[in-house]
């Protein structure tokens, strides 16, 4: 069995490599793994779609060529929270994030969008209390647009749609 499971992930790593790549142990196993599906490549994932973690939403459809929609919300309860509505622009595994005068780089790993721990103090006004939208970090939900597009505040404000 040993044999076999080493045969396989020594096959497994085996192939050609593109010009200029580096033909390393480890550079092999992650291309094997991406090739298996178990490694998700940012650059091939869409950005449209509902993220959450615990009490955190963000939502992003698309709303030209190159940009897109993107709201995000926290709600803490008894009036600790952030709601946000503004633009975002992908730049590879980054996300070039507007909201107002509130504009900062979120990192996009494929299967989260994490924002910085420091934010600049204009986002500060997006929040109520003692809430922030430094360091929020969703998970995918949902690739769909319909989906994002219902993400609203407690107010029943829509975050990712021009409508209500």
């Amino acid at each position: 069995m040993r044999r076999t499971l080493a045969l396989a992930l020594s096959l497994a790593g085996c192939g050609s490599q593109p010009d200029g790549a580096v033909d390393t142990p480890g550079a092999r196993l992650e291309a094997a793994a991406d090739r298996a599906g178990l490694v998700v490549d940012p650059a091939k994932v869409s950005l449209v779609g509902s993220w959450a973690l615990d009490t955190d939403r963000v939502c992003v459809v698309p709303e030209g060529r190159d940009t897109y929609r993107i709201g995000a919300m926290i709600d803490y309860g008894e009036g600790q929270g952030c709601a946000a509505s503004g633009t975002a622009r992908r730049q590879g595994d980054r996300v070039a994030v507007t909201f107002g005068a509130c504009r900062f780089d979120a990192a996009f790993e494929g299967t989260r969008i994490v924002f910085p721990a420091e934010l600049p103090a204009a986002c500060d006004r997006l929040c109520t209390a003692r809430a922030s939208l430094a360091a929020l970090s969703v998970e995918r939900l949902s690739g769909s647009r319909s989906e994002a597009e219902t993400l609203r505040t407690p107010s029943g404000k829509r975050l990712c749609s021009t409508g209500e």
